[in-house]
């Protein structure tokens, strides 16, 4: 059994990739990373996926890589990872092994957010470039479906990791707190702390990922714990960690940050019919991510 994975050098990758292991599967990593370990190159170029999986035959294709931002100047990063990427692996799984499972990642924020638990079934709306590039990847994927090819869609919500990037709002706060409590001084500077999200663990999020592409019942479906946490509330299990009142060390402002949603959670209900559910919790999270 074989698995190619693009964009495996984030967390959610890296993660998969442990998992795919666990379950006998050969990894073939890609990324456009120079690392020894890995495939280099780059899944908005036809000509290399094409022969990549041609040479490979995989059992199953997962595409995680993107530029995980909605700002405008990601327009055309976007576009080339997500959307086309997303074509380049469909058509070379046509081509060469329409056996494979395939794995398009989506996204909460595709949808239309009224502030109510998010299911698959909702309407999507384009309030981004990266959006619109999840949004047109689906409608890939539906259609190639239509071609034969085992296609499935798994909407992501927030989740963390150890792994994250210091960029993410919540490893900065887990970060800030590690340096407090390990004899440093570092303040940070936050916009709203009441918005709210998911804060899930991204070794969860890809038991759900490879839940759905075991089965043939569903082809998508979203993958989140369904609880939304707000940023005041990671920061409070976070700083109580270290035995520290938060608002000691966070400075709160409205600028210069844009708030893009008050509230982003999931209706899991679906992926919790296939027996999915998360198993760590916010304030667990928070104790691996201080560890």
């Amino acid at each position: 059994m074989k698995a190619v994975i693009f964009g495996i050098s984030g967390q959610d990758g890296v993660y998969l990739k442990a998992l795919c292991q666990k379950g006998q599967a050969e990894v073939i990593g890609v990324s456009r990373s120079d690392d020894a370990e890995l495939v280099v190159g780059d899944v908005a170029d036809f000509s290399f996926v094409e022969a990549l999986l041609r040479e490979q035959r995989p059992d199953y294709v997962f595409h995680l890589a993107a530029n995980s931002t909605t700002r405008h100047e990601a327009l055309f990063e976007n576009h080339k990872t997500i959307s086309t990427g997303t074509l380049n692996i469909l058509e070379a799984v046509k081509r060469h092994c329409p056996g494979s499972r395939v794995f398009i990642t989506g996204s909460g924020v595709q949808f239309q957010n009224r502030g109510l638990p998010i299911a698959e079934t909702d309407p999507f709306e384009a309030s981004s470039p990266y959006a619109v590039a999840r949004i047109q990847s689906v409608y890939a994927a539906r259609y190639y479906r239509r071609l034969g090819i085992k296609a499935y869609v798994g909407y992501l919500f927030h989740h963390e990791s150890p792994l994250r990037k210091e960029s993410h709002v919540c490893k900065l706060i887990a970060d800030a707190a590690k340096n407090i409590r390990d004899g440093g001084c570092k303040r940070i500077r936050m916009g709203d702390v009441s918005v709210r999200k998911e804060v899930g663990f991204a070794g969860d999020i890809v038991e759900g990922i490879w839940t759905l592409v075991n089965q043939d019942a569903l082809f998508e479906a979203t993958i989140g714990t369904g609880e939304a946490y707000s940023i005041e509330e990671w920061l409070a299990a976070c700083f109580s960690r270290i035995g520290e009142d938060w608002r000691k060390h966070v400075d709160v402002s409205e600028e210069p940050f844009r708030i893009e949603y008050q509230t982003l959670v999931s209706n899991p209900a679906t992926i919790n019919q296939l027996g999915w559910r998360p198993k760590v919790g916010l304030h667990a999270l928070a104790e691996m991510m201080l560890a």
